[in-house]
């Protein structure tokens, strides 16, 4: 079934480091004889140096004269997802923890996902130059308007988020290795491409420790003991209802700009996608070691499984209704 829907065993290994946590949390503890916190937290460092290492300018290049597709890309991103999940919540605050809040409104403030999101439009054949630049740029935005949505956002609630010093450690443990990345680009593209599946490697290992030590801290401090499966049903149920009101959402800007097919799933995919590699890491220099950690990244968690087994199936039947119609011409 996997394999059919095109989803490799990371999302396998997600969930496999959740359920580790809730049988065996003390190894994964901050402070606990594995020290996993010591990976989450260098290990930024590492994720974002080889995100800039395997970024091709030349491919962003390419996409780049289709403007008005990468500004209703970028408009759905930073500011139609957290319109949408701002008007969710206000309907559905009384019910909701506020920390699974905080966790919906930081989903929505994420950048585009970059691979998935080229890989589908690639599978559905669509515009996939667009892809690339439109998945790039969401990422380098992010850096700056995630921060800045998600300090609005905490402020707005009664919170704190120590916007200055988070943009600090941004600058050092996001922009300067990504920076770094694609300087090494220029003497090491060969050898990453080479080596690209050992370098993909090393980025999921340091999300997975992420994430097993933010579960970890957050079930020995007890923060899911007070919510039952119906929290996880709910958040499943938001997650699936988010990405089609996005997507059904983002067929109207479309329809208006006249865009060709291959334009519109380009258009369709990246708006409708959030970035696991880019928030996970994110998640640990904005929030720090917070035990609420756990709860907060898990709507991410959610949306990112099913996003990519809900396009998988979108990208299919673009794909064989392509085929059908080269058939017939």
């Amino acid at each position: 079934m996997l394999s059919k829907f095109n989803i490799d065993g990371f999302l396998l290994s997600l969930m496999g480091v959740v359920l580790l946590a809730i049988v065996w949390s003390a190894p994964g503890v901050t402070g606990g004889p594995l020290h996993v916190e010591w990976v989450a937290n260098y290990g930024i460092c590492v994720v974002f140096f080889l995100y800039g290492l395997t970024l091709a300018p030349e491919k962003m290049r390419a996409g780049l004269a289709k403007w008005r597709v990468h500004i209703a890309v970028q408009l759905a991103t930073f500011a139609l997802f957290p319109i949408v999940v701002l008007a969710a919540l206000f309907l559905t605050r009384a019910w909701v923890p506020e920390e699974v809040q905080l966790g919906f409104f930081y989903l929505a403030a994420l950048p585009s996902t970059v691979s998935s999101s080229v890989a589908m439009t690639s599978l559905a054949r669509g515009n996939v130059p667009v892809a690339i630049f439109n998945a790039t740029l969401s990422a380098f935005l992010g850096v700056f308007l995630t921060p800045v949505l998600m300090a609005w956002y905490m402020k707005s609630t009664g919170q704190s988020l120590p916007l200055s010093s988070v943009i600090v450690k941004i600058v050092l443990l996001v922009l300067l290795p990504t920076a770094l990345g694609q300087i090494a680009h220029r003497w090491l593209a060969a050898w990453a491409a080479r080596n690209g599946s050992w370098l993909k490697l090393c980025d999921r290992a340091v999300i997975l420790a992420i994430v097993y030590n933010s579960f970890c801290d957050s079930i020995k401090e007890g923060i899911w003991s007070d919510h039952d499966i119906s929290l996880v049903f709910m958040m499943v149920v938001a997650s699936i209802a988010l990405f089609f009101t996005i997507y059904e959402l983002m067929k109207i800007p479309c329809r208006l700009m006249g865009l060709d097919r291959e334009d519109t799933i380009a258009c369709l995919f990246c708006a409708s996608k959030k970035s696991l590699a880019t928030g996970v890491p994110l998640s640990k220099v904005m929030f720090g070691a917070t035990p609420m950690l756990g709860l907060i990244i898990a709507p991410l968690m959610i949306f990112h499984f099913f996003q990519l087994v809900i396009v998988s199936v979108i990208a299919n039947r673009f794909a064989r209704d392509d085929a059908t119609a080269a058939k017939a011409a």
